[in-house]
C-alpha cells in the first residue's frame, strides 16, 4: 500500500533567503498547498514586494540569518500573525569561489556565518518552538557540493558539508519526538548563485522550482534525503565504494573538477558584490572582480 501523502494546508512555514531563487519558488510551492507562509531575507523593501507578489496572505519580514534578536523576531512576528510555527526552511546561503590561500578572511567568515551559524541558530530557534509541541518539520538546505567537493569552491563546500553533520546528529537527538528534519541537496541551481560557472556534463543546472518541489515532496512524504536531481545521489553514493582514479576520472569526464576553478569572474562580479556584507566592501569587491576578470582574460588571450 503506498504511503499517504500528508496534507501541507494550514502549516504554518518560516523560509530564510525567501526573497529569491530557491526561497520565492518553496514558498510558492507551498502556498499552493495551503499553507501559510513567511519569507525573511536580508533586503526588507524586496521582501515586502515578493510576498506582495506571492499572494495568498503571505508575509515578508527583514531577516538577518546570524543575528539572535533578527532570527528571533523573525520568528516571533510569524507566530503572531500566522500561528505556531510548524515548519522551518534553512535556505539563506552565500558562496565566494576562488583559491581558498587568496581568500580573504572576511570572506571566509561571511560564507561561515551565513551558511552554518545561520542554519545552526535557525536550528536552535525553531526546536525551542517545534520540541513543546512535539510535533514539526525543519528542512537544511546543504548542497551537492555538502557530499562531493571541488577545487575553488573549499569555503561553501565546507559549510555544505558541516550543515550535513549537523542535520544528521540532530535528527539522532530527535528520534522519538514528533520533529521531523529533512535534508536537500540541489545541484548546481539556475539562480544568481551560480552565475558564470561550468555546466557539468550529464547534469543541467536545475530550476529553482524544482528544488522547491523536493522540499514540498520531502514534507509530505517523510523523506529524510533528497538530491536534486536524483542521479546526483547516484553519484553520491558511488564515491566512498569506488577507488580514487575511478572517483577522479567520472568527475573529468563530468567536468565537476572544472566547475569553479573556470567560472567566469566578470558574470559572477554582481553577485559577489551583492553578497558582500559591507556596503563599502561591497563596491570594492566589485571593482576587483572586475579587475581580475578583465586581467585573466587579457593573459588568456596573450598565451
Amino acid at each position: 500500500m503506498a504511503k499517504q501523502l500528508r496534507a501541507l494546508d494550514g502549516k504554518v512555514v518560516a523560509i530564510t533567503g525567501g526573497a529569491r531563487g530557491i526561497g520565492r519558488a518553496t514558498a510558492a510551492a507551498l502556498i499552493a498547498h495551503g499553507a501559510r507562509v513567511a519569507i525573511g531575507d536580508l533586503d526588507a523593501e524586496l521582501t515586502g514586494q515578493v510576498a506582495g507578489e506571492l499572494g495568498g496572505g503571505t508575509i515578508g519580514l527583514q531577516l538577518d540569518v546570524r543575528s539572535r534578536a533578527s532570527f528571533t523576531a523573525f520568528l516571533d512576528e510569524t507566530e503572531r500573525r500566522l500561528g505556531p510555527l510548524d515548519v522551518l526552511v534553512n535556505n539563506a546561503g552565500i558562496m565566494a569561489i576562488g583559491e581558498y590561500a587568496q581568500e580573504p578572511d572576511a570572506v571566509t567568515h561571511a560564507v561561515l556565518d551565513v551558511n552554518l551559524g545561520g542554519t545552526m541558530l535557525g536550528c536552535k530557534l525553531a526546536l525551542a518552538r517545534l520540541l513543546p509541541r512535539d510535533t514539526g518539520h525543519i528542512v537544511n538546505v546543504s548542497s551537492g557540493l555538502g557530499r562531493t567537493a571541488v577545487p575553488n569552491g573549499a569555503t561553501y563546500s565546507a559549510t555544505k558539508y558541516a550543515v550535513v553533520g549537523l542535520s544528521e546528529a540532530l535528527r539522532a537527538e530527535l528520534a522519538g519526538t514528533g520533529v521531523e528534519l529533512h535534508i536537500i541537496y540541489p545541484n548546481v541551481v539556475a539562480t544568481d548563485m551560480a552565475a558564470g560557472m561550468k555546466r557539468m556534463r550529464g547534469l543541467r543546472p536545475v530550476r529553482p522550482e524544482a528544488v522547491a518541489q523536493a522540499i514540498v515532496d520531502a514534507l509530505r512524504s517523510g523523506r529524510t534525503d533528497t538530491y536534486v536531481p536524483r542521479a546526483l545521489g547516484v553519484l553520491v553514493a558511488i564515491q566512498p565504494i569506488a577507488p580514487g582514479w575511478l572517483v577522479a576520472a567520472i568527475k573529468r569526464v563530468l567536468g565537476s573538477d572544472h566547475l569553479l576553478t573556470h567560472a567566469n569572474a566578470l558574470e559572477r562580479a554582481a553577485y559577489e558584490a551583492r553578497i558582500a556584507t559591507d556596503p563599502a566592501t561591497s563596491v570594492a569587491n566589485a571593482a576587483a572582480s572586475v579587475a581580475d576578470a578583465v586581467r585573466a582574460q587579457d593573459a588568456q588571450r596573450s598565451g
